[in-house]
């Protein structure tokens, strides 16, 4: 699933190319889209909202996409050859010259003019991390409001704090040496802090785009657990390791030594 800086550089490469912008043309498969008739409307804004991609009209409507696993927005000039098929489209819109299309994501919806707010999986996101104004003391309180959770699923609740996806969840625990699978109510403020500030400062340094890293090095993995299981630790040579966590299952990758796992 993208995580919070894939979704950031999303909206912020629809921006410049939509923002502003008179739409000559709007298709798609889903028919509260077809009926929406975007056609002819200003796209006023478009912003990330957490994993949510929201393009908002000059009417006050707004076209809101969730990419989740397999989900992309693609960018092309008018006539350029599309780099995914034309039946996973599920959003097209076009600009005097500039397409931009929606491929395989589960979630398109129009949200009505004056509703976002209302809208329960847009109005129960934690603080979105990315955010300039990043409520640091609600997302601390949020993660508190949650105690028997382990740490690494409770980092993974969008309700609880936005933006954080496996990769990031595995790298800020093993940057700030946390036990993954220690309970919320078991780690105290100051960690819960610094947490959440390390995982804000790692998702801001990929926002601009290039590969995604959270280790700066000449050689190796730009990641220090990330998908290196049986790999040694950067810092104990010991090996990295891999472990299901939460509900749907998803696996953390953490050092049993250096984040002091038992």
């Amino acid at each position: 699933m993208p995580e919070g800086d894939t979704i950031f550089r999303t909206a912020s490469t629809l921006q410049k190319v939509l923002g502003g912008q008179r739409l000559v043309t709007c298709e798609s498969l889903v028919l509260a889209v077809t009926r929406a008739e975007f056609a002819g409307h200003v796209v006023a804004k478009v912003e990330a909202r957490g994993k949510n991609v929201l393009i908002g009209f000059d009417d006050g409507r707004v076209l809101h996409t969730h990419m989740r696993m397999n989900g992309s927005w693609h960018v092309y000039r008018l006539g350029e050859r599309w780099l995914k098929r034309t039946e996973a489209a599920r959003v097209v819109l076009t600009t005097d010259d500039m397409v931009a299309v929606c491929f395989s994501a589960p979630v398109v919806r129009v949200i009505a003019a004056g509703a976002l707010e209302r809208a329960p999986d847009i109005q129960g996101l934690g603080p979105d991390l990315l955010a300039p104004t990043f409520d640091l003391t609600r997302a601390r309180q949020n993660l508190r409001s949650d105690p028997t959770r382990e740490i690494g699923d409770a980092l993974m609740q969008q309700r609880l704090v936005a933006g954080i996806g496996n990769v990031y969840k595995s790298e800020t625990l093993f940057t700030c040496r946390v036990d993954p699978f220690s309970k919320v109510s078991t780690v105290d403020d100051d960690t819960l802090d610094r947490l959440l500030l390390e995982a804000r400062m790692l998702l801001q340094r990929n926002v601009h785009g290039g590969p995604r890293g959270t280790r700066v090095a000449l050689t190796g993995s730009r990641h220090w657990v990330y998908m290196r299981a049986r790999e040694a630790c950067f810092v104990c040579r010991g090996p990295v390791s891999v472990r299901k966590q939460g509900m749907p299952p998803r696996s953390t990758y953490f050092c049993a030594t250096c984040q002091h796992v038992g």
